[in-house]
């Protein structure tokens, strides 16, 4: 635990702190009466109220429409299965900023609504709900439908043979079992939405502002950081509480069920009822999911064909020091070097998790591994240029601080990745390695690899799409000479002209591409033993 410990209190905890304390600290003396004075303000509150319900209904939004697509992925067996199932995952592992410009050109001025109908809807907070679905519509399809596979059907069965209802069996056997999946889907939902900013920067404008987006324009707009740490404070504090909640359902879940072989209870569908939810399923996929990133491709060729993608090898001189395309590059080798660190801490800390002899303490760091997931990227890019920046750690000027804040989101992902195959690891084979003679440098290398490799490979995906599109930390730290895809798109974005839109919607796309094919080889060497999110 000694080094993703030390990982976390440098690059995470002492980051954090430095920048609230200084926020809440006026000329070497704490202000605690300043927390009053900002929530006393009504344009906070106003940000509270509606981070808060959009989360709440971009959350029911998410269960209404997904749940019928975890059952149909749990429990059908269709052709095409494992391409629908691949290609519901890719808005998870695509940038915000990506899914922003989607939907920005499906219903924003001049898109593909505006063009067929007139309707635009990205000064209503609708635009904002629905890439909040698209975005989520994963999270609940294999984490709900993960264990919906795994749940034996014949228990609901054998209450249709007592006398109960479809509806009936289904609400007294199959509800209380999914219950906890649920509830941790949910929770998952509401955290990526509460601490939304991708999405609400690009869609929401100035009408709409959550705690993420409200901490990025005080800290980089109007420079107020006793505002900004006010509500980095209030934000921890609300993440520490949904990831506590999620914590316990996943061991209400991981304890209370009997499973079976996901493979044995999916099947072919039967009636017309069931072929009518497959197709109805289907159809939700097609219009929530490949339609705006259609329209995403679509518009980055535009009326001039490859003309967008021509223009992106130009250096222009003004947004970007550097051709545009030149952000391709520098993405990938950020991504490649955050990868190498996150599996490096992230299987460090998972292998000390299932240590027999882990104490609580090691234990309940598990929790606070989440924890980079829901704090604000804003506050951690930001905390990164007032913490680092002198002896021993003046890393403010080194390209290496990217990948650390990179590494921070994804090391979450490789220890949920790991965790579960190496729980499944058979402790006796350690031992027996250990009565042979074997080290456990060597027992480790001989036993617990062969049986992680594809676990490992996994993690390291997630990993590289989760890197390449972070953005909240990278547009600070990153310099404007070398910006990665996505701070590239929100500069272009930010800029007036069709010529900056067109470059905007073809970097995105590149990203889009570049993700889906990590998540489809992600796909090829998914087991059913690793895993859901």
């Amino acid at each position: 635990m000694a080094v993703p410990v030390a990982f976390f209190a440098v690059f995470f905890a002492y980051p954090v702190t430095a920048i609230v304390a200084r926020g809440l600290k006026t000329g070497g003396t704490w202000q605690p009466g300043r927390i009053g004075d900002v929530l006393a303000q009504s344009d906070v509150r106003q940000v509270l109220w509606f981070t808060t319900w959009q989360a709440l209904v971009s959350t029911a939004l998410t269960l209404l429409i997904a749940l019928p697509g975890a059952y149909v992925f749990a429990r059908f067996d269709f052709p095409g299965r494992q391409v629908l199932r691949a290609v519901v995952t890719v808005p998870f592992v695509l940038p915000t900023v990506v899914v922003g410009t989607a939907f920005m050109a499906l219903v924003g001025r001049g898109g593909l609504l505006d063009e067929l109908w007139g309707v635009r809807l990205d000064t209503t907070v609708w635009a904002i709900l629905l890439a909040h679905v698209f975005f989520n519509y994963a999270v609940v399809v294999r984490t709900v439908g993960g264990l919906w596979s795994q749940l034996d059907p014949r228990q609901e069965e054998a209450a249709r043979m007592l006398g109960a209802s479809r509806f009936a069996a289904w609400r007294t056997v199959t509800l209380p079992a999914l219950a906890p999946a649920v509830a941790a889907a949910a929770l998952m939902v509401f955290l990526f939405t509460f601490t939304s900013f991708g999405v609400v920067q690009i869609l929401g404008g100035p009408a709409f502002s959550t705690l993420e987006v409200e901490i990025y324009r005080q800290t980089s707009e109007i420079f107020d950081l006793s505002t900004a740490a006010v509500l980095t404070m209030i934000q921890f504090v609300a993440v520490g509480a949904i990831l506590a909640l999620h914590a316990w359902t996943v061991r209400r879940r991981e304890t209370a069920l009997r499973l079976v072989d996901a493979s044995a209870t999916a099947r072919r569908p039967r009636g017309a009822g069931q072929w009518a939810l497959l197709g109805s399923v289907v159809a939700t996929v097609a219009v929530l999911i490949l339609l705006p990133l259609a329209v995403l491709v679509q518009r980055s060729f535009g009326a001039a064909g490859l003309g967008y993608y021509r223009t992106l090898t130009e250096d222009d001189g003004g947004v970007f020091l550097a051709a545009p395309i030149e952000a391709v590059g520098n993405s990938l080798q950020y991504a490649v070097a955050a990868t190498a660190i996150a599996v490096l801490i992230g299987s460090l800390a998972a292998v000390a998790l299932t240590r027999r002899d882990a104490g609580r303490l090691v234990r309940g760091f598990d929790a606070l591994l989440m924890l980079p997931l829901g704090v604000s990227a804003v506050t951690v890019g930001f905390g990164f240029l007032i913490a680092l920046d002198e002896p021993p750690l003046d890393l403010r000027a080194s390209w290496i601080l990217v990948p650390l804040a990179q590494a921070l989101v994804g090391v979450p992902f490789v220890v949920r990745t790991m965790l579960p195959v190496l729980r499944a690891v058979d402790v006796r084979l350690r031992e027996a390695a250990a009565v042979l003679g074997a080290s456990p440098w060597r027992a480790w290398r001989e036993v617990d690899l062969p049986m992680v490799r594809r676990a490992l490979l996994i993690a390291a995906g997630f990993a590289f799409a989760v890197s390449l599109g972070e953005f909240g930390a990278t547009v600070f730290i990153a310099r404007p000479e070398n910006p990665t895809l996505p701070v590239a798109v929100a500069r272009l974005l930010g800029r007036p002209g069709d010529l900056n839109y067109g470059q905007a919607m073809a970097l995105s796309t590149i990203l889009m591409i570049v993700c889906a094919v990590a998540l489809l080889v992600l796909e090829r060497l998914r087991t059913d033993r690793t895993g859901e999110f």
